[in-house]
């Protein structure tokens, strides 16, 4: 059973989940226009956003991702629930 969360957890994870999708469709419109620099500048700029935003959702709830990619508190935090995923 998960815990309730407070909902700046649900804000913040909507939140990247939202910039994470403008990368995704900054990626997909680079590989056919590699030189729109607008557009390079838009991607590096929203990759900027997406790493503070998980930095801090990482510092106030924990892990995002696992296998190295995210740091854990002490004690090791990735068993506590709910993972991003559940929400």
């Amino acid at each position: 059973m998960s815990k309730k969360m407070p909902p700046e957890y649900y804000q913040m994870l909507e939140e990247i989940q939202a910039i994470d999708f403008v990368i995704v469709e900054l990626n997909l419109y680079l590989d056919t226009h590699p030189d729109d620099t607008a557009a390079i500048k838009q991607f590096n700029e929203a990759t900027k956003r997406s790493m503070e935003l998980k930095a801090e959702f990482e510092k106030k709830f924990g892990p995002l991702m696992h296998f190295g990619y995210s740091f854990s508190n002490y004690p090791f935090n990735w068993k506590d629930t709910p993972w991003p995923w559940q929400v």
